[in-house]
């Protein structure tokens, strides 16, 4: 069964390598915070469209990240990745014109520079936008602020956050490591499956 809406964090990010760090630390923030994050790739029903599953994790969900630090190309030729600004837009749809709950559905816009997002997208302007400069700290700090402040998650201090995120990192490793992965499979598993042990390790009573 998904998760509560009332308790559903949708997350629009990229998925490589280089935005691993960011994607892995606000998971943990999130989970650590009682919330649960809900990812595209957890949604595996290939008899779905990959726009009908993001539809329902969106639906789904009573608050949304999305992450536009990666819509602007970089080299000639590249093209910008719009998926990011077409997921804000559906969850914004869902918001303005969806019945209740949805009403009640809360944003928070990440760019990796501050008012980058004037030059693309400056339709949102005055909405609650926060630079995070490519940092996972950086970006764990606006989020536990937000989600204080919308969510009503309980205010512990972001410092505490990253302590408790580096001592899941250490017994995950452990963890994996004693049965059997190597540090290359570690690493490549799915981000699922290390959400799920995020939970676990909470539910665990936070094992050291």
């Amino acid at each position: 069964m998904p998760p509560p809406f009332e308790s559903s964090v949708f997350v629009n990010c990229p998925f490589d390598e280089e935005y691993a760090p960011i994607l892995q630390a606000l998971a943990f923030c999130i989970v650590y915070l009682g919330f649960h994050p809900r990812f595209a790739p957890e949604n595996a029903d290939n008899a779905a469209t990959r726009l009908d599953r993001i539809a329902e994790l969106i639906r789904g969900s009573k608050y949304g990240i999305h992450d536009l630090s990666r819509c602007k190309s970089r080299t000639v030729d590249e093209y910008a990745r719009m998926n990011m600004p077409f997921e804000l837009g559906l969850d914004h749809a869902c918001r303005r014109f969806g019945p209740i709950p949805l009403t009640s559905k809360r944003i928070l816009i990440f760019e990796h520079t501050r008012y980058d997002y004037q030059r693309a997208l400056s339709d949102i302007s005055g909405w609650d936008i926060r630079a995070h400069g490519g940092d996972h700290e950086k970006a764990v700090r606006h989020l536990r602020t937000w989600l204080i402040a919308e969510a009503g998650a309980v205010p512990v201090g972001a410092a505490l956050i990253q302590g408790k995120y580096i001592a899941f990192q250490e017994w995950y490793w452990e963890r994996e490591l004693a049965v059997g992965s190597s540090e290359e499979d570690i690493r490549e598993y799915p981000t699922t499956e290390l959400i799920r042990a995020m939970h676990e390790w909470k539910e665990a009573g936070e094992p050291v």
